[in-house]
């Protein structure tokens, strides 16, 4: 059973109610009693809830009790100023983006701003289609789950995400996690498939039981019996003592096999066995043990195409695929690239002590606009490997520009590898024979028209390794 997102929202008085509850709420301060009014009605009627604070310390309390996910703040101010506020802010919220508006406003003003960690900075007069503009990209910043303070939330507090895909995704997840039918999750490499398999043993009646991990790929053939089923003492050369496999760890609560597409043929048949039994037999043993485990299961494989491979069992992949989910890559929720940056950030700086505020907007929109063929993995790459170059508190454009072009160059597309392992081929063939063509082809096991379109397709010829010769 495949779950697909829904095509339309449906809509009643519960999901009236509980959008209204969710509306995004921001904060505005600034000594100008009339400049909040005009803020407060612009702000509302684009579907905002709007407070306002007359000075700085009056935000600074506001901030316990209202929860904004943006605060706009007045740069000059009495007492308090905007930047000061915003060092204040940055203190107990690292994550609250802040825009600060000046009628004041310099160049030289804008980039101290923006250096320090400032989302952003509107001179005024402004807009109020600027204003709408800027408050968007910034409420962007804030996952949708930020605003929930609802505890039976707590299971995906560390899925960071607002995209719409990822939002119905894990409304699913919660659907199902409560059942304990296994799950198989299918997506690409990177995207974080342990992560989500956690939020479901953490959403599950197991919670309060083990959660064990294991990649398939990663275990010599060898040794996955015995680590998934355990062994006996002197089973085998090496075995010095009992040894209790992660089906008899994890009993009781979740059991998470990574790369399940990787399992060899030979071990299939086992862990079919295992499944409908619910019993392991460890490795020297002829006792069987009992278990209670929820199998969650990940590949980035499609297994219906393995399974016409004969290179993964049918039975097995009905009894593991009771319900698939499937997990978008991260081009697919672009939305999130700003606030996963965000948040490889903050991780890198809390590991090396640094104080790197943020991005630059271009550093960003570059982020945003990246292919992402290794998906989150890479952006925590790309982020912190700017971290580590970085001289100033911000990151700037050429640093992800360059961090993404090592990663990108580091490991070649299929295609790529494949085009240049022709090209080599067909041009050590030229030279071992002097661009004879013919004589080439027959190395090759090709005939003479397939191999000059190989020659054509690489822009090689003949004659140059002729001359050469």
């Amino acid at each position: 059973m495949k779950l697909s997102t829904p095509s339309a929202k449906t809509i009643t008085p519960q999901s009236v109610i509980q959008e209204t509850l969710e509306q995004d709420k921001i904060l505005i301060v600034d000594d100008d009693p009339s400049l909040l009014r005009l803020l407060g009605i612009r702000l509302s009627a684009a579907g905002y809830v709007v407070e306002s604070a007359a000075n700085a310390k009056i935000a600074l309390g506001m901030l316990k009790s209202f929860h904004p996910q943006l605060v706009i703040s007045d740069l000059r101010m009495e007492g308090m100023d905007g930047m000061a506020l915003f060092e204040q802010i940055r203190q107990q919220s690292p994550n609250l983006p802040v825009i600060i508006m000046t009628a004041h406003g310099t160049i030289p003003d804008a980039i101290n701003a923006t250096k320090q960690g400032v989302f952003s900075f509107l001179t005024k007069p402004f807009e109020s289609q600027q204003l709408l503009e800027t408050v968007e990209k910034a409420i962007q910043l804030q996952p949708l789950g930020a605003k929930s303070k609802n505890k039976q939330d707590l299971w995906r507090t560390k899925i960071i995400s607002r995209s719409a895909i990822m939002e119905s995704l894990l409304q699913q997840t919660k659907q199902v996690a409560v059942s304990d039918f296994s799950l198989l999750i299918h997506s690409e490499s990177g995207t974080g498939k342990e992560l989500l398999a956690k939020a479901i043993h953490q959403a599950a009646h197991r919670a309060d039981k083990p959660f064990t991990a294991i990649n398939c790929a990663a275990i010599p053939e060898q040794l996955l019996e015995s680590e998934l089923f355990g062994h006996i003492k002197g089973a085998f050369t090496g075995a010095e003592k009992n040894h209790q496999g992660l089906f008899q760890a994890s009993d009781g609560g979740t059991l998470f096999l990574d790369e399940v597409g990787d399992m060899p043929m030979s071990f299939q048949v086992k862990l079919l066995r295992a499944l409908q039994e619910k019993e392991v037999r460890p490795v020297g043993s002829t006792q069987a043990v009992k278990v209670d485990v929820r199998i969650i299961s990940a590949t980035h494989k499609n297994l219906q195409e393995a399974i016409k491979e004969k290179t993964f069992r049918e039975d097995l992949y009905y009894r593991l695929n009771v319900v698939e989910l499937e997990l978008p890559p991260l081009a697919q929720r672009r939305e999130d690239i700003p606030l996963l940056a965000q948040h490889f950030l903050n991780h890198s700086n809390h590991q090396s002590s640094l104080d790197i505020n943020g991005f630059s907007q271009e550093a960003m929109e570059i982020l945003i606009a990246a292919p992402w063929p290794g998906n989150i993995r890479q952006l925590q790459n790309v982020v912190e490997q700017s971290v580590a170059l970085s001289r100033e508190n911000i990151i700037v454009a050429s640093l992800v520009k360059n961090a993404l072009r090592d990663e990108s160059s580091s490991l070649p597309s299929f295609q790529q590898a494949k085009d240049e392992f022709e090209r080599d081929y067909l041009a050590k063939l030229l030279k071992l024979t002097a661009g004879n063509v013919s004589q080439a082809a027959r190395i090759a096991q090709r005939n003479r028209t397939e191999f000059y379109k190989l020659l054509n397709r690489h822009h090689l010829t003949a004659e140059a390794f002729r001359e050469e010769d």
